[in-house]
């Protein structure tokens, strides 16, 4: 009895050691996500389909008169100076790109199973399948951080640099006249600093750029009050299509007084869609019948399962897609899109204990970008 009971101990050890190394030797690859099927264990994974990406980047110009912009050419001469506040539209860039999403109606279990290595997968966030036997990559990249808008420089109030006698004038154009002159003022001490004929000179060049870049600010800002001013700002829009066969598909719109618009707003002139399939896919031919069932996936439809021969995953078609604005093209490119492709199936018998296979998909359309076996 003593030794039976040995044996077990033995043998429960040498068990649990094995499971051990088993577990060690494909540590480095987690799965993100895992579901429970029925009694099964297994991973559930989607491929994904692809959406068109839309970003345009337009830029605002407000112009706003200053207080004596009539009288900035008798005074400085500038000439064509606006008297009536404006705001202005420009298109700078747009931008065409492919982004994947879950595809509900492309649902798959892998089935964990004693002598398989399939559903050691990776997924996104999404569901959206990864990898299979490849290192974690970590968590998804963030979107890219855009470029911080160059501002517009910050002037003081020039009120301040006004001297009594200006603020206590009760004509506007005699004001203007006595600003200008304070302009004039302005320009000629920063001669004189810059000739060496000041009368307190500055005791080094540091302090030389200090007395200048101030001058500099002062004179800016009286003079705004007579050119006016012009704020600049950035705007981003962003929209996203389905992707199948269209023709001049108006996506949005784009006002040179408004900026971005609505598609239906006839205030803008159209951005058009147009989208060509490359490649028309022939029918699949019928499933014959009697092929074996020996797969380890299971695809979910509406709660019914059926078996299937391997890993899913898609091969998308090319399309030519294009966007018009102003009857020009702005875009002219070729997309992968998984609309326009079949699907296909990597075989079971890759993902046996005795070879790891390894795969890297596409998470943007599915796609087999590379598969290794050792």
């Amino acid at each position: 009895m003593r030794k039976s009971i040995q044996k077990t101990i033995i043998a429960l050890i040498v068990f649990n050691c094995q499971l051990s190394i088993f577990n060690l030797s494909y540590a480095q690859t987690e799965v993100t996500q895992g579901v429970t099927f029925g009694k099964k264990f297994g991973v559930t994974y989607m491929l994904p389909q692809t959406e068109i990406k839309i970003e345009a980047e337009a830029t605002r110009q407000h112009y706003e008169p200053g207080q004596f912009s009539k009288y900035a050419e008798r005074y400085l001469r500038l000439r064509d100076v606006k008297q009536e506040a404006e705001t202005s539209w420009t298109l700078d860039e747009v931008k065409v790109n492919i982004v994947g999403v879950p595809d509900p109606s492309n649902i798959y279990f892998v089935e964990m199973k004693d002598r398989t290595t399939a559903p050691l997968m990776e997924l996104t966030a999404d569901g959206i399948v990864r990898s299979i036997n490849l290192p974690f990559s970590g968590d998804q990249k963030a979107e890219q951080p855009q470029a911080k808008q160059q501002e517009d420089e910050v002037l003081p109030d020039p009120r301040t640099f006004l001297t009594e006698e200006i603020l206590m004038t009760n004509s506007t154009a005699k004001m203007a006249e006595l600003v200008a002159r304070e302009i004039y003022s302005i320009r000629e001490s920063k001669n004189a600093l810059l000739r060496g004929e000041a009368e307190n000179l500055p005791k080094d060049g540091a302090q030389l750029q200090i007395m200048l870049d101030n001058l500099n600010k002062q004179e800016k800002a009286m003079v705004q009050m007579f050119e006016g001013k012009v704020t600049t700002e950035k705007h981003h829009f962003t929209k996203r299509v389905t992707p199948e066969e269209m023709s001049n598909h108006v996506v949005f719109r784009f006002s040179k007084k408004l900026g971005f618009v609505e598609a239906d707003d006839l205030a803008g002139e159209p951005v058009e869609l147009s989208i060509v399939n490359k490649q028309l896919i022939p029918e699949q031919p019928a499933e014959p019948e009697g092929k074996s069932s020996r797969s380890i996936i299971s695809i979910l439809t509406n709660g019914n399962k059926s078996a299937i021969e391997g890993v899913a995953y898609n091969v998308p078609g090319k399309a030519d897609v294009k966007l018009t604005y102003q009857h020009k093209d702005i875009i002219n490119t070729e997309l992968s899109l998984t609309q326009f492709g079949t699907r296909e199936y990597l075989a079971d018998q890759l993902f046996n204990r005795n070879t790891v296979t390894q795969v890297l998909f596409d998470v943007n359309t599915g796609a087999l970008l590379k598969i290794d076996r050792q």
